[in-house]
């Protein structure tokens, strides 16, 4: 099926791998162009079933409980981006010499003539944050866009879709970035690199290696982080287009080609007129909501890609006034007796957690959950002098406890063996109990809400709902 757009879909027998957000868009776009469809899903349950029935209505064939074995004649197979590489499916296709997109590779593929382009983000954690920036910004310069990829508008969506746009911030996954082997942003940031997802990918090298492929082709911009030096070696390693520049963000004094902050201001020495010499002032820092440190950087790398565009410098600062975070992203919830309590049940890694206790003086920390194998010495070494005490709850909860009696030993520890629907009214009880006037009482949890949520979400507001609580009672 070669690299080049693929125009005659009529009777291409496509496999999709996967029900579900990207498997059932993607069989229903192939299929209305023509293609013959089979898609292939491992379960086979209630809500496949249903699924299933929509899809072979249209006249899609569906093969519920065998995502293993290739089906006869596939010249293509389009997965869901969660499918790992090495399953069973893939090596056939592999040996039959059958390509493999993702979701994202296919609406790559199927993008017009004309489409707008693409201004991509990757990174371990803020991803999300930023590609909103980013649209806020675009649209304060009057373009058209929409965040899109793994939030937002669907990918297939905004291409296929009768809204017209000038430009789309993408966000991208590693797994998307696995699968999307001809992608190539007009620019494209790495914000940061911290494991995550290693049982998926294999090693650290496989997943920063897929993180750095949202570089290759870049035509005007890489962005990197000048605190994170792998996102500034997959720069390096990136085969771009002649011309295309390598621009660093930083909390601190930018250098030329960097944008950065001086006291107090967002600069820019990249996309200025003799960047030797010269900065231009974009925003202040209070224009970021919320001024926590990682939270400027993500400012930082959304301004930089919009500049790389040609946005000018009151759209950056007019675009981060409007932009509201989402839930559960360093939320301030309320102050209760001198205390700020602050939610960020977001940061279900120790990258996310560091860069959340960062950005406070004196912390009595909630934390715990399903730690998806990390380790947390390295996160409590650092974030030890903050701590006024922690509250620990979840199923791997001992892990965090062991780190902190190694590495924070004087610091007051309650472990909370309850994983009932009023625990988490019980961890902030004992927070405020420790907590002193002018300390923030932070959810950060650093590991996955599932052992005892549904998601982040039911956490965060379960914290918020017990501070009000608290608050009632005050």
């Amino acid at each position: 099926m070669g690299s080049g757009q693929v125009t005659d879909w009529q009777g291409k027998n496509v496999t999709v791998a996967g029900l579900g957000v990207s498997g059932i868009p993607a069989a229903k776009v192939l299929h209305g162009l023509g293609a013959k469809v089979t898609v292939v899903n491992d379960g086979d349950d209630d809500r496949a079933r249903a699924q299933a029935a929509e899809l072979e209505a249209l006249g899609v064939t569906v093969r519920l409980g065998d995502g293993a074995t290739l089906p006869d004649g596939t010249e293509l197979v389009v997965t869901a981006p969660g499918w790992k590489p090495d399953k069973p499916l893939f090596e056939a296709a592999r040996a039959a010499g059958v390509e493999i997109w993702g979701d994202v590779e296919l609406a790559w593929r199927l993008r017009g003539p004309d489409a707008a382009p693409w201004l991509a983000v990757t990174g371990t954690n803020g991803k999300t944050t930023t590609v909103q920036m980013l649209a806020a910004i675009l649209r304060a310069a009057g373009l058209r866009t929409a965040a899109v990829g793994n939030i937002g508008v669907s990918l297939l969506d905004a291409v296929l879709g009768d809204e017209q746009y000038d430009v789309l911030a993408v966000e991208l996954s590693s797994y998307q970035l696995h699968w999307a082997p001809s992608l190539r942003a007009h620019s494209a940031a790495v914000l940061n690199l911290a494991p995550d997802h290693l049982d998926w990918h294999g090693s650290m090298e496989a997943y920063a290696a897929d993180k750095g492929r949202v570089y290759e082709g870049n035509r005007v911009a890489c962005v990197y982080n000048v605190a994170d030096k792998a996102t500034e070696d997959l720069v390096r390693e990136a085969d771009v287009e002649e011309g295309c520049r390598a621009i660093g963000f930083t909390l601190g004094t930018p250098a030329p080609s960097q944008l950065g902050v001086v006291e107090g201001i967002l600069v820019d020495r990249a996309f200025v007129e003799d960047r030797h010499k010269n900065a231009q002032e974009l925003a202040e820092v209070s224009d970021v909501n919320p001024p926590a440190p990682h939270n400027i950087a993500n400012a930082l790398a959304a301004a930089a890609l919009a500049r790389a565009f040609g946005v000018p410098p009151r759209a950056v600062r007019d675009g981060l006034r409007a932009f509201t975070p989402d839930a559960h992203r360093i939320a301030h919830v309320a102050d209760v007796d001198g205390v700020a309590y602050v939610d960020d049940s977001k940061a279900t890694n120790t990258h996310a957690a560091e860069a959340s206790l960062a950005a406070y003086e004196s912390i009595v920390w909630i934390a715990g959950g399903l730690a998806k194998g990390a380790e947390f010495e390295e996160l409590v070494a650092k974030s030890a002098p903050r701590l006024r005490a922690a509250v620990l709850m979840g199923a791997d909860r001992v892990l965090i406890r062991e780190a902190l009696a190694r590495h924070a030993p004087e610091v007051p520890v309650v472990d909370l063996d309850r994983t009932d629907t009023g625990a988490m009214l019980a961890a902030v009880q004992e927070a405020r109990r420790l907590a002193q006037p002018g300390d923030t009482v932070l959810l950060a949890p650093a590991c996955a809400s599932m052992d005892m949520f549904a998601n982040y979400n039911q956490r965060g507001d379960a914290f918020a709902a017990a501070v009000r609580e608290l608050g009632a009672g005050a």
